[in-house]
Formats: structure tokens, sequence, C-alpha cells
């Protein structure tokens, strides 16, 4: 019976804690936002169509999740014949995936800055990353800045070798807003 009531009363102090843990501050994602991507040689640009829900708390990464999703279409490298062929089945195939999609799985403190455990799927590939970042706050404003690198042939994207190299460098830059 002691068991019993031990047990009981530690499943209901369990339930408290998380039923009254605060829950991570909704950010708005602002127009600014930078996504910009390069790959050797000229391979370069940004992604202009980025949206998706942020919940953050920098006292509790725990309690926070992303899921983001960027328009393939969307890319610009300053070159309408690169738009074109990058966006083409032989490396992005922006027609039949048309989205990058970010799903954090886990988000906690790194040292001075934070890193997000999730999936990311480009090119119809999905893989488990750990992306490292930074959040600096102002009042109701702040902004989320990483920069990390992905094996392009991972996902799948181009045949290896040639003129662009196999890793690809990401820095992203989000300012946010409290909603």
């Amino acid at each position: 019976m002691k068991k019993l009531i031990l047990s009981t009363a530690t499943l209901l102090t369990l339930v408290a804690v998380f039923a009254f843990a605060p829950a991570a501050t909704n950010w708005q994602i602002a127009s600014k936002y930078n996504i910009r991507f390069t790959g050797g040689g000229e391979v370069g640009g940004i992604f202009k169509t980025f949206k998706g829900s942020i919940a953050f708390d920098e006292q509790n990464p725990a309690a926070s999740n992303f899921a983001l999703v960027v328009d393939v279409a969307s890319v610009n490298t300053g070159n309408a014949l690169m738009n074109t062929h990058i966006k083409s089945a032989e490396w992005l195939d922006a027609t039949k995936f048309p989205q990058i999609k970010f799903t954090s799985k886990k988000i906690e403190k790194a040292g001075a800055a934070y890193q997000v455990t999730g999936d990311l799927e480009i090119h119809g590939v999905s893989k488990e990353v750990k992306l490292p970042f930074s959040f600096v706050a102002k009042g109701a404003a702040a902004t989320f800045n990483g920069t990390f690198t992905v094996s392009r042939t991972d996902f799948h994207i181009g045949k290896p070798g040639g003129e662009v190299d196999e890793n690809i460098k990401l820095e992203v830059s989000v300012p946010v807003t409290k909603k």
C-alpha cells in the first residue's frame, strides 16, 4: 500500500511540474531574414521565401521548438540561368520537392549559444542534424543566427565532384518579434 501511495504521489508531482511549467514564447518571423548559401567557386545565393513557427525560451530551451519551411523556387543566385539550373531536376528539383523543411526534436544550451537537433528534409531526403545557433534578444525583438554546413550528396543533390563543393555552407539570420 505504501508503494502505491508513494508511486501515485510521485506521478502527481511530475504531472504538476509539467502542467505548470512556463511555455516557450511564440515568435513571429520578421521580413528582414537572410538565408544565404555558398558552395565554392561562383555557386551561392539566397532563399527569398521562408516561413514557420518558432517557440523559444532562452531560460528553458527544452520547452522550445521550431518548424521551418523554405520555398525552393525562391532561390536567387543573382544569375537567371543559374537560378533555372539550380531549380532543375539535376539539383534541387523545385517542381518535385518544392520545400526544404526543418523540424526540431531537441533544443539545448551549448556554452554561450544553443544547439538544435532536428530533422532536415531537402530533395525528399530527411536526415537528423545538429545545428548551432545564437539568440540575441532586445525587448520584444530578437535575432536567431546560425552557420552550418550540409553535405549535398547526403541529400542526393547534384552529382558528386565537379565545381560545386560537397559541403554547402549556410548562414541564417532570422529576426523575430514576440507574438
